[in-house]
């Protein structure tokens, strides 16, 4: 098999594509050697970020229009090349790549696949009416790619469903496939560095109990609600802080920084930017619990990272995991509302500490279970491999 990926950005700041797209790809790798990987995108080619991804990556360098992404040079790369594989999966809607893959697949008689990644949630409809007609215009060529798709996947059955209701038509090979991360094993030998170089980052917390959020700072994510409703528990919790790290995008960390002033919270609450690698890892091994009150979320990397690492999260009723989160008992959930993220803090915070233990014993188990990208890259694999059509292959959440 030779797979390849289509994105407009890898870069890291962009938030969960970019980063499904690297765990596939090492899935991959770990799990199917002989199949043949390449990614092409319109980053720059000497983009930092690029560094260090396992397979080929053709950087092409050439984007306009903003988030759509119009890039002549990407749709005569992809008429050139697409016969060169047997399968081609679009990441993301709503931008010029999937048509001009949708082209070039057509042109090549090869199958394509579409990761959604969540972009047809009716939240955003609601929350954005004008950019809702704006899509409605751009339904029809939408749709086509979506329609012509030999699978449009979607991360759950709730994702699914809600996609349904968004625009009109809407009738396409939906499935629904496991998602999450790479699992690699624990290197317990590695905890200690990585936890120590969370600290060199931010020492004040040596020694601190602290709950995490990690995510892109953006109104979606709730992030002003954990701040919010930390501000209100912070008071009885003297010996708790609060991290909040990740890439701020829309000039939000000032307004949030000022907030947490005016909250009398403001040195307790601790802004690493975004972080990655072992410092990512530290972060997690380090804190007491992950958070994330979002208003939308079709999967949630971040949250499978958590439980990944061994940490109990405190998730939301709009990240589309969070019946497994509930059933599997690694986590508390309650509504995206301030009233909400309030009662998820007080609740964690108020259980006796061997309930929070069992809880973290708990969640590498979950991911295990449910969240190992590795049976992402299996069922694409069957999917589209040759011997097999889509109807002879059973997809189990």
């Amino acid at each position: 098999m030779r797979i390849l990926h289509v994105i407009d950005t890898l870069s890291p700041a962009s938030g969960g594509p970019p980063e499904a797209v690297r765990q596939l790809v090492l899935a991959y790798e770990q799990e199917l050697p002989a199949a043949r990987i390449e990614v092409v995108c319109l980053d720059r080619p000497g983009d930092s970020f690029l560094a260090g991804i396992p397979c080929p990556v053709h950087a092409l360098g050439q984007r306009s229009l903003g988030r759509f992404a119009f890039s002549p040079r990407l749709w005569r790369w992809l008429h050139t090349h697409a016969a060169r594989f047997d399968v081609i999966i679009m990441n993301g809607i709503w931008n010029f790549p999937g048509v001009a893959v949708r082209s070039a697949a057509r042109q090549a008689r090869k199958r394509y696949g579409v990761f959604v990644h969540g972009a047809l949630d009716p939240w955003f409809n609601r929350k954005y009416p004008l950019k809702r007609v704006k899509k409605t215009l751009y339904w029809p060529i939408q749709y086509a790619v979506l329609r012509d798709a030999a699978a449009v996947f979607f991360t759950t059955a709730i994702e699914r469903d809600l996609a349904q209701t968004s625009f009109q038509p809407s009738k396409w090979n939906g499935i629904v496939t496991p998602y999450g991360i790479t699992d690699f094993g624990e290197c317990r030998e590695e905890f200690p560095a990585q936890i120590e170089q969370f600290y060199g980052q931010v020492p004040a917390l040596r020694g601190r109990r602290f709950l995490l959020f990690l995510g892109r700072i953006h109104e979606k994510k709730g992030c002003d609600l954990v701040l919010k409703a930390f501000g209100r528990v912070a008071y009885d919790h003297p010996d708790v802080d609060l991290v909040i790290a990740g890439p701020d995008q829309m000039g939000m960390q000032a307004q949030l920084m000022r907030l947490s002033e005016r909250l009398g919270i403001g040195g307790r609450v601790y802004w690493p930017g975004m972080i990655r690698g072992d410092l990512k890892w530290g972060a997690l091994r380090a804190c007491e619990a992950f958070v994330l009150p979002s208003h939308q979320e079709n999967f949630g990397i971040s949250v499978v990272e958590a439980l990944s690492a061994g940490r109990p999260v405190l998730i939301s009723n709009q990240v589309n995991i969070w019946e497994q989160i509930e059933a599997d008992r690694v986590g508390l959930v309650d509504e995206d509302t301030l009233e909400g993220t309030d009662r998820l803090l007080r609740r964690w915070l108020e259980l006796p500490a061997a309930e929070r233990g069992a809880m973290a014993m708990r969640a590498r188990p979950c991911f295990l279970a449910r969240y190992t990208m590795n049976r992402t890259a299996k069922i694409i694999n069957e999917l589209f491999a040759p011997v097999k059509t889509a109807d002879q292959v059973s997809l189990v959440v």
